[in-house]
């Protein structure tokens, strides 16, 4: 049998797994069921690919997006190992065909989605096969406490108890907070599974958040600064990934758009543009990306906040998968609490619960995640540090590489202002008025607004008696409180209303001070921290691109996706290493074997062509 080691070497052209790839695969091999937390990018499914290899029979994957099967099961043939998958995309009789293969052992590895299990036809070909290992992919689709509940995850255990033997099952997911885990290894009755979890923290992404007065602009800047990238833009509605895509188009940038509301036709040839690199801007809302395994996106921009940390973590994540320096940016304005709220509300409808109770239970759950990403929206201090203790990971309390720590702050005596805030949120109520966070930083601030004016709210005691904060100030301390919990928000209706709080009563009654951080210098963020490469030269920024261009026309050739023939970071490494044979290739990190042999020649050509050019040049 061949080391796992070996294997890396030959398929994907890894010297070395990454942290917690050897420790899972061992396990794997001991006959031992596994759960792992591991970050998007860290590399999950080596875990279960290598594992698949080096296991008899077949494994079965389970997967929930059609577009994960079928990108990954492509991946697979490029490197010349064997696999199918099985779902709603393929015909009659394509389904006939891979389950005759899978029963004649011609795959080490199934895709399947978790619907077509409990089937007469699957169920008849898994008593058929020997079933090594089933891997559930995505795993924190089983858990009613996380953000992408799938009814159908459910049926797993059912399915692993009508099998002839029980094979070894694996759970692996990038975001999974303690409750979620615990609901992982209860619901897929894993048995005493080898807990491996590499940590959240993915210190390739810059993280930022801005709050600009026009997010149209704010977007268009930051896609001139990154402009020649690739990245995705993710809106919380239909509407706006709409007028935002329309926006981009406008202003030259090849850009494509992705969401339900869509025909399957259309999400299907927008997202083949993106991957193909024939449009490198993805406009798109969370209906977009998991499974996606493009690697060379390098920036992903929330033009509106998630509904939670997971969501955001799981979709800004999709930057950076090739471990090279990305940008995530947040672009927060108080609407996009009221719209996740809606959203919220009105996902009563939808969701795939019968429960009534269990219903409002989820309900509530989604209203206190959506609570925590809006603390990080308004957050002054490190975002890393408040996403990874989110997640129940110690941290330092700077990480270097936010636009929090990049920002530069001075702490400020705010209880005066802290104290003017609770009377008016006080005076409202005794008066009948709901005030939402920015309705009462127009009284606070005197605003003359049409319906300040038609409610009446100018005869209120405290009307115009913040005169040296803006709107957004106001609204920012009222965060900060809320997150202290010396001010809070209720449903009222369809928005938030502020209440007062017990931590209220102790500021009104001097027993609590309140100071806020205000920025001095914001330092511009088009080049963060750590998204530079020093190790490249101008002169490889030079091969880099030639390589690239090879790259597309052999993508073009195959008609498959650029990523697919090699990921920038192996681009990249080619030119640091400059391979004059092929045993030097294969020295580069990315270039397996079958790789090696199919591009091998090509690349050096291009490698060999640079350097005379060069030496020409130079002479």
């Amino acid at each position: 049998m061949m080391e796992p080691e070996a294997l890396l070497q030959q398929y994907f052209g890894h010297a070395s797994f990454r942290t917690g790839q050897k420790k899972a695969i061992d396990a794997i091999l001991q006959g031992r069921d596994v759960l792992a937390v591991m970050p998007t990018g860290a590399g999950k499914s080596v875990c279960y690919q290598i594992s698949a290899l080096l296991l008899p029979g077949i494994t079965i994957v389970i997967s929930p997006l059609i577009s994960l099967m079928k990108d990954q099961v492509e991946a697979l043939h490029q490197v010349g190992i064997p696999a199918a998958y099985v779902n709603s995309s393929i015909s009659s009789e394509e389904f006939h065909m891979t389950m005759q293969l899978a029963q004649q052992g011609k795959y080490k590895i199934l895709y399947v989605a978790p619907e077509r299990l409990m089937t007469d036809s699957f169920l008849w070909l898994a008593e058929r096969v020997q079933i090594s290992m089933v891997a559930v992919d995505e795993a924190h689709c089983v858990s009613q406490w996380g953000q992408d509940f799938r009814q159908s995850y459910l049926d797993i255990p059912m399915f692993v108890q009508q099998l002839p033997r029980r094979p070894i099952c694996t759970a692996f997911t990038a975001t999974a907070t303690v409750q979620v885990e615990r609901d992982i290894a209860e619901i897929l009755q894993l048995q005493n599974p080898e807990m491996i979890k590499t940590g959240f923290d993915r210190k390739n992404l810059f993280f930022g958040v801005r709050r600009p007065s026009n997010k149209t602009a704010e977007l268009l800047e930051l896609l001139k600064e990154n402009s020649g990238k690739s990245g995705v833009v993710y809106c919380s509605t239909r509407k706006a990934v709409e007028e935002v895509c329309d926006a981009v188009c406008d202003a030259g940038y090849g850009a494509t758009r992705y969401h339900a509301g869509l025909s399957d036709r259309e999400r299907g040839q927008n997202q083949e543009d993106f991957l193909y690199d024939r449009k490198p801007i993805m406009v798109a809302t969370n209906a977009f990306g998991m499974g996606i395994d493009k690697s060379n996106v390098s920036f992903v921009i929330h033009f509106n906040m998630p509904k939670d940390l997971e969501s955001y973590y799981q979709e800004a994540g999709r930057a950076g998968r090739d471990g090279e320096p990305a940008q995530c940016i947040l672009l927060y304005s108080g609407k996009d609490v009221r719209t996740n709220t809606f959203l919220i509300e009105r996902s009563r409808e939808t969701m795939d619960v019968e429960d009534d109770a269990l219903r409002e239970f989820l309900i509530e759950k989604s209203k206190e995640r959506l609570k925590q990403m809006t603390f990080y929206a308004t957050s002054t201090s490190c975002l890393r540090h408040r996403m990874l203790r989110y997640f129940g990971e110690n941290s330092p309390e700077s990480c270097g590489n936010c636009s929090c720590c990049q920002t530069n702050y001075k702490e400020e005596d705010a209880t005066l202002e802290a104290k003017k805030i609770l009377s008016c949120v006080y005076r409202a109520q005794k008066s009948g008025y709901h005030l939402s966070r920015t309705m009462a930083a127009d009284v606070l601030i005197g605003s003359k607004k049409e319906v300040v004016l038609r409610m009446r709210l100018d005869q209120l005691s405290t009307y115009g008696i913040i005169d040296k904060m803006s709107h957004r100030e106001v609204v920012q301390l009222m965060d900060e409180l809320i997150q202290r919990e010396d001010l809070a928000l209720r449903q009222f209706k369809d928005y938030q209303e502020l209440a007062l709080t017990a931590g209220s009563v102790e500021i009104i009654r001097d027993q609590k001070q309140v100071t806020r951080r205000v920025p001095i210098v914001r330092e511009k963020l088009a080049a963060p921290a750590g998204t530079t490469d020093p190790t490249m030269t101008a002169e490889d920024n030079t091969l880099f691109q030639k390589l690239r261009e090879m790259r597309t026309q052999l993508a073009k050739n195959e008609g498959v996706p650029p990523y697919f023939i090699f990921a920038d970071a192996t681009l990249r490494d080619m030119c640091r290493k400059k391979p004059h044979t092929m045993g030097e290739m294969r020295q580069v990190s990315g270039v397996g074997v079958i790789k090696a042999q199919k591009y091998g020649k090509k690349f050096l050509g291009v490698i060999a062509g640079h350097l005379e050019g060069s030496m020409v040049g130079n002479s």
